[in-house]
């Protein structure tokens, strides 16, 4: 009898923090796992903890900013892996700053990464479906700062709302070839950098948790989880939805 055959992930932005954990849950729930950063040398930590699972691993760098880079990074996993299942959107970046100093270049920039980015690489990955003719799912990551104002926040929160009308867009559009298009949306998720970004300010950090009900940061865990649900089985009725991981945040 002819084993089954693992399904492939491909997560984006994965070189540490919440885009690693993704990949390291999806890794443990069976699948094997490409992984995407800037550069090579810096996924090393995170290849090394998914292939400690069992997980066949593919790295390949991308810049976000290139379609020459997204093709090629989107060719060479499929080439490794034969098939992709799965394609979960993590990579961006942001930008903490006041709305009437943000400057052409800064708003471009994220622009290009969280917003063109994200659509350029679902691009990519339903077009690889279509062909295939074989049913596939995206989860795009957004964040609370898409639904709900912030400030300092515009043009990252401006991006994320993006990428929640995207995904009702594409879902949309994608149904009839079985590609199921989601998004999460977490508030402040307790990654690394966050964590240390918030003890230099505890006055900030008690300003934010005082606006979420239960009172604490989103674990990367939890977003995990959703990733895991999202791609599986019993989402199978589920698409052209922001899941919203915020504690109560947006229900104000």
């Amino acid at each position: 009898m002819t084993a089954a055959r693992k399904r492939t992930a491909f997560v984006t932005g994965a070189t540490q923090g919440l885009g690693a954990a993704l990949a390291l849950r999806l890794a443990q729930d069976g699948y094997d796992v490409a992984v995407s950063g800037t550069s090579l040398g810096n996924l090393a930590d995170t290849v090394s903890a998914l292939k400690a699972t069992g997980a066949r691993v593919v790295a390949v760098p991308l810049d976000l900013r290139s379609q020459e880079s997204t093709e090629q990074a989107m060719t060479q996993v499929i080439r490794e892996f034969g098939e992709l299942d799965v394609l979960v959107n993590n990579a961006g970046i942001t930008i903490r700053k006041l709305a009437v100093d943000v400057t052409r270049e800064e708003w471009q920039s994220v622009m290009d990464i969280n917003l063109a980015g994200t659509f350029f690489m679902s691009q990519q990955m339903g077009r690889h479906l279509i062909a295939q003719q074989r049913a596939g799912c995206i989860i795009n990551i957004g964040s609370t700062h898409g639904l709900v104002g912030f400030a300092q926040r515009s043009t990252y929160g401006i991006s994320k709302a993006g990428i929640s009308h995207m995904t009702r867009m594409l879902a949309i559009e994608w149904a009839e070839h079985r590609i199921r298009v989601n998004a999460i949306a977490p508030g402040t998720v307790d990654t690394p950098s966050r964590v240390t970004f918030f003890s230099a300010d505890p006055k900030g950090f008690k300003a934010m948790i005082d606006r979420v009900p239960l009172a604490r940061l989103c674990k990367m865990e939890e977003v995990a989880a959703m990733v895991s649900y999202l791609a599986g089985p019993d989402a199978a009725y589920i698409t052209g939805q922001t899941m919203v991981l915020d504690g109560g945040l947006t229900s104000y």
